[in-house]
């Protein structure tokens, strides 16, 4: 039995068992709630149930990984570039290579980093998350009721997501809206073994989720285009997939890019993906008023945007 305290207040309840029972793979915790094996306060109780402080959960049995082994290197506190930060949440400019959370394979991320350089700090939670190779801007909750609300306006999509990328080729003036399903499916054999891809379904796929995505141009380069692209869902890899499937990948994207390609543009000096999360706009957890944060270009994007020459005139 485990007794909700007031740090958990309001959270959901998949997402308190994944802090709970780390470690044990997301599909068990997914499992034992459909099958009625958690109670809350001896009721059945679905995934997206919010626990209240006070409140009883039953939890099965279940067989947690081995501890860590001690002589194992630590989790190095870090802090990262401050975009805004109040009593309620903090943003920081999250850089390339680094991913959001441990997990996969990976020791620790941006929210271990950051428990470890603020132990006074009550509370810090993830609201959404970003790919590994993606940088720009992160939100990261300190109250439980501004991690909630928060993520409602993600839920809702009452945020406003912008990106910068940069695609192969030259973009179609007139494509500026990508309305096309995403479903995820695990490969099977080879290196890839078990790794998630996403990939563009038809619309009577029962897998599939409407994603939907606004291209703006930017820029125009010789042989690529800066694109702004706003997504108005948030799915898996959507930009990545949505722009792969027009025929115009994003430059270094090593999952759904031109790998030629990147070989050549990696001797050019674009070591990583340019995909940037750059833009993020939504309404403050407790004051109400609208933010709007802007991360600026990494160096490494910026330097190897500024080479690239102009696109000949039509």
């Amino acid at each position: 039995m485990v007794t909700i305290g007031e740090e958990s207040d309001g959270q959901r309840l998949d997402n308190f068992l994944l802090r709970t029972l780390k470690g044990v793979p997301k599909t068990h915790v997914y499992r034992i709630i459909r099958s009625g094996e958690v109670r809350v306060n001896k009721g059945r109780a679905a995934a997206d149930t919010r626990v209240v402080a006070g409140d009883v959960v039953r939890l099965p049995p279940v067989r947690l990984p081995e501890r860590p082994d001690p002589a194992a290197a630590p989790v190095p506190g870090r802090e990262f570039p401050v975009l805004f930060e109040d009593e309620h949440l903090l943003a920081v400019d999250k850089p390339a290579g680094t991913a959001v959370h441990g997990g996969s394979g990976v020791s620790f991320g941006v929210i271990e980093q950051l428990r470890r350089a603020r132990p006074q700090a009550r509370m810090l939670e993830l609201v959404h998350r970003l790919d590994r190779e993606t940088s720009g801007v992160l939100l990261v909750a300190k109250k439980r009721s501004a991690l909630t609300r928060l993520q409602d306006q993600f839920r809702e999509r009452e945020t406003g997501k912008t990106y910068l990328a940069v695609v192969s080729g030259a973009w179609p003036a007139n494509k500026k809206v990508i309305d096309l399903p995403l479903r995820k499916d695990l490969v099977s054999g080879g290196e890839a073994d078990g790794e998630r891809r996403v990939r563009v379904t038809t619309p009577d796929d029962p897998e599939g989720q409407r994603s939907i995505s606004l291209v703006k141009v930017a820029r125009r380069c010789a042989g690529c285009t800066l694109l702004e692209v706003t997504i108005k869902t948030g799915r898996t890899h959507q930009i990545r997939v949505h722009l792969a499937s027009q025929g115009h990948p994003i430059l270094g994207d090593d999952k759904y890019g031109d790998f030629a390609l990147n070989r050549t543009l990696q001797r050019q000096g674009l070591k990583r993906m340019f995909l940037h999360a750059w833009r993020l706009q939504f309404v403050h957890p407790a004051s109400g008023e609208p933010i709007a944060l802007q991360a600026p270009l990494p160096p490494e994007l910026q330097s190897f945007l500024d080479a690239q020459p102009a696109a000949a005139p039509v």
